[in-house]
């Protein structure tokens, strides 16, 4: 199962026996209150630098969320989104569940985004599946529905095999949808790190489809918070995440470890040449 995404230049493949792929998740105003701030003034600066350092920092793809109190983000998300296509070639994932965002950001995009995201809540089925299917975008599956996050992996399964078949209806092909079993922090469940593995496990063996992982939510309210990040990340993708929502900064050298160490890395080459690249810094 190949998924594939598309920005002005460059293509990225996502699947099984490929590297993983790192979305860049930075362009988030939720806790930051510098980049809040710029978005309101239309300080477009930040936002280019930001993406330009999770490039560099070996993000893949780049994660932009432009929800912040006080802006009109149907008319912000399209404008963010033309200057990072002017600013990098990666192509975009575009972080919203406000369908008349989405659809202008859409209209302005050049080349096969992702979408962040769909659930399996009936809303979010009926008015941004059907923008998945105009635009020919890929896009990520939430599983949580209209009973709210799935604490077990049974529910986890399930609403993904909804998202998956409705999808399918409207003729949705599967290598487009990403699911996303959602990590939950440990501090508050210590269960929740096996459900999510589980669920991981079997919707890679029932549905095949690619999936995607916003790790750091795990260690939410504990000390140190990256080395539990980290581990939660190797677990992750020897169970079947083929693309992490994460700090490119932060997680690639444990993500290129984890590749190689699978076989998704032939002769270590992406491994040293990170190594060497950070030694050169």
């Amino acid at each position: 199962m190949e998924t594939r995404v598309t920005g002005t230049t460059n293509e990225v493949i996502i699947g099984d026996d490929r590297p993983t792929v790192l979305i860049g998740e930075r362009i988030n105003p939720s806790g930051n209150k510098r980049l809040a701030k710029a978005l309101k003034e239309g300080n477009w600066d930040v936002v280019r630098n930001m993406a330009l350092a999770q490039v560099q920092a070996g993000a893949d793809v780049i994660d932009v969320n432009v929800s912040t109190f006080g802006v009109d983000e149907a008319t912000l998300l399209p404008e963010a989104v033309q200057v990072l296509m002017g600013t990098v070639d990666a192509p975009l994932c575009l972080d919203s569940d406000n369908p008349a965002a989405l659809e202008a950001a859409l209209k302005v995009y050049k080349g096969k985004p992702l979408i962040n995201s769909v659930s399996g809540e009936r809303e979010s089925l009926e008015k941004i599946l059907p923008l998945v299917k105009e635009y020919g975008a890929t896009v990520i599956g939430l599983a949580q529905d209209d009973e709210g996050p799935p604490k077990d992996s049974e529910r986890r399964v399930s609403i993904a095999h909804r998202i998956v078949t409705q999808a399918g209806a409207l003729g949705i092909p599967r290598e487009d949808i990403i699911i996303d079993c959602l990590a939950f922090a440990i501090g508050a469940d210590t269960g929740a790190g096996p459900q999510v593995i589980r669920a991981i496990s079997r919707v890679k063996s029932e549905l095949g489809v690619n999936q995607a992982l916003g790790a750091s939510n795990v260690s939410f309210g504990l000390p140190d918070r990256d080395t539990l990040n980290n581990a939660f990340i190797v677990m992750a993708i020897g169970a079947g995440v083929t693309c992490l929502i994460t700090d490119a900064a932060k997680s690639r050298p444990v993500i290129l470890a984890a590749d190689l160490l699978l076989g998704r890395d032939r002769f270590a080459r992406r491994y040293v040449e990170a190594y060497r690249q950070r030694n050169q810094e």
